[in-house]
């Protein structure tokens, strides 16, 4: 699938007739004055440190692979919400017929990548807010989303929630050095035991991260799937296949 990793390039047209242009009427309240030459633009405001725990809260512990896939679509929201659709009403192409129909949509590659795993497009569609905010969080400040993942995963593994298993393989890798990297003396690294195959973490923020870790103007929402029911702290349901359907990786 090694098509899937190139981007498309969209929003570009050539114009071939002269547009045409209709007289109409103008309301005096339309007519309002340009303004000011050379006048700057309010900026937003970068998210603190809290902003952004609660914002990738949910899908901080996902695995590498997923969540540098997820981020990286999230600035693809509207495509989101066509792949969510486009998957929901075609649940059984999968593998090679599923690349197949993949070659055919214009979408970013990062979002065809995440139809292998319907379950995560589901939870950006359904909540296109918190992807659009994401979307927009990665592309201001990716250090600091980079830095909020990595602080959310240590706490995790204080309350005894982040562990390797059967679905998982978690590692601490010291940080490198003399690479500009200005992150944790070390971070944490969440790889799927078989390559082609990924289990997608469910779980509650506040519970796996601690009760007491969030204040309540900052609590993380938390998405159940269809099949989640109450158990343990995190909870996988079955693999999915992805083959090189993820193939952007996280750079530490």
């Amino acid at each position: 699938m090694s098509a899937w990793s190139k981007r498309i390039s969209r929003y570009c047209f050539m114009a071939l007739a002269a547009p045409v242009v209709l007289s109409l009427p103008v309301r005096a309240q339309d007519q309002q004055p340009p303004p000011p030459q050379g006048q700057a633009q309010p900026q937003q405001q970068p998210l603190t440190q809290q902003q952004l725990q609660q914002l990738v809260a949910p899908i901080a512990l996902y695995p590498d692979a997923l969540l540098a896939q997820v981020l990286t679509a999230s600035t693809y929201p509207l495509e989101v919400t066509l792949a969510a659709r486009w998957a929901e009403k075609n649940p059984n192409v999968k593998g090679e017929a599923l690349e197949a129909a993949m070659q055919k949509e214009p979408w970013d590659s990062s979002v065809k990548g995440l139809t292998s795993v319907p379950q995560v497009l589901a939870m950006m569609n359904e909540k296109l807010d918190w992807t659009a905010q994401l979307g927009e969080a990665f592309l201001a400040q990716p250090n600091d989303v980079q830095t909020a993942i990595q602080a959310l995963r240590k706490q995790a593994d204080a309350t005894g929630n982040l562990k390797s298993g059967k679905e998982q393989k978690v590692s601490r890798v010291p940080a490198p050095q003399g690479t500009g990297y200005a992150g944790p003396p070390e971070y944490y690294v969440i790889e799927p035991l078989q390559p082609d195959y990924v289990y997608v973490p469910v779980y509650d923020p506040v519970i796996v991260y601690g009760p007491g870790y969030w204040t309540p103007a900052y609590t993380p929402f938390f998405w159940r799937p269809s099949w989640w029911v109450a158990g343990p702290v995190i909870a996988f349901g079955t693999a999915a296949f992805v083959g090189a359907a993820l193939w952007y990786r996280y750079k530490w």
